[in-house]
């Protein structure tokens, strides 16, 4: 399902996260996760200091996510996906859906009948 992205919701959304984990795929399928720290720039997300595997995989397949862990224990997750572009030594995230993301809890049981997770979108 996409989620429209109101970028003003998710600039204010990102300041509650620091790092985050880049998730991308290979030519082989596999998923391969590395720790970044993204920036905001008003339309992108951008990141520095990309490792070779990281950037033949989005050379391949340019649809990535990015999954900011929650702050604390029982907190959302952030995750966002994008389509990635690369550039001089910077990758360039442009999203195209967020959603605040955890495991439903007694306390918090989920909305939706039979899913086990509680998620919202970002909204302004």
């Amino acid at each position: 399902m996409s989620i429209k992205v109101d970028l003003a919701a998710l600039d204010a959304a990102l300041r509650d996260f620091g790092y985050a984990y880049l998730l991308t795929t290979g030519s082989d399928a596999r998923p391969h996760a590395v720790a970044v720290t993204a920036a905001w720039n008003g339309t992108d997300l951008t990141i520095h200091g990309l490792g070779r595997r990281t950037a033949a995989n989005i050379g391949i397949h340019p649809a990535v996510s990015l999954v900011h862990p929650p702050a604390e224990p029982g907190g959302y997750s952030l995750i966002v996906d994008g389509e990635a572009t690369l550039g001089d030594e910077m990758l360039r995230v442009r999203p195209t859906s967020a959603v605040l993301h955890r495991p439903a809890t007694e306390e918090a049981p989920p909305q939706n009948p039979g899913c086990t997770a509680d998620r919202r979108p970002l909204t302004g």
